[in-house]
């Protein structure tokens, strides 16, 4: 299976040693900074790395020739339609909420400020409008009295975003398709950015 990752920051790099511990061809990187640190880690495993003409959407010229499937990694970019059906499974992104709650940025930021006690990660389908696309896998995990959006997503969110982006490819891999479950818009929230 081919992958182009999109990403930035940590989680882009996380994702890529995921990746590259999973059995899967990494074709191409694509940063919306060429000094971003996921860049620097594709560069130094010899991943071929392109930089997003335009940074907030990723057009159909910069995923890599034959590509299976995008994985979208801490990208604030929108994925166009022509660079989805550049890739034969389309794209999948992880989200830190149980979608369709908390669509959108600061997702666990507002998963405490709305003092949940329940807390989740999705993987879904890009689509064009935000975090709104088809389910393909989706976990939930506690959160704990007095814990930071910085510490639910170090001690939880962000394993299990690992955990379910590699459950998905390895899906994939036997399936040649990905899961898909609609999400009810009865249960959706988008929070405007927290100031």
């Amino acid at each position: 299976m081919r992958i182009t990752l999109v990403g930035s920051r940590h989680f882009g790099v996380t994702t890529l040693n995921m990746l590259r511990e999973h059995s899967v061809s990494i074709a191409r990187v694509v940063v919306a900074d060429a000094e971003d640190r996921l860049a620097a880690a594709a560069k130094a495993a010899g991943i071929d790395v392109v930089v997003q003409a335009n940074p907030k959407l990723v057009v159909a010229s910069e995923i890599a020739p034959d590509t299976d499937l995008i994985i979208t990694a801490h990208s604030h970019a929108r994925i166009g339609k022509d660079a989805l059906a550049a890739a034969r499974l389309g794209g999948i992104g992880y989200h830190p909420s149980l979608l369709p709650r908390h669509r959108g940025k600061a997702a666990v930021e507002w998963t405490i400020k709305e003092g949940d006690p329940i807390a989740g990660g999705t993987i879904y389908h890009l689509a064009d409008r935000m975090d709104a696309g088809a389910i393909a896998a989706q976990d939930w995990c506690f959160v704990k009295k007095g814990e930071t959006a910085r510490d639910l997503w170090e001690r939880a969110l962000a394993p299990l975003g690992l955990k379910l982006l590699a459950d998905v490819i390895d899906y994939a891999k036997v399936h040649k398709a990905l899961p898909a479950k609609i999400q009810d818009e009865q249960f959706a929230t988008s929070a405007p950015s927290l100031s």
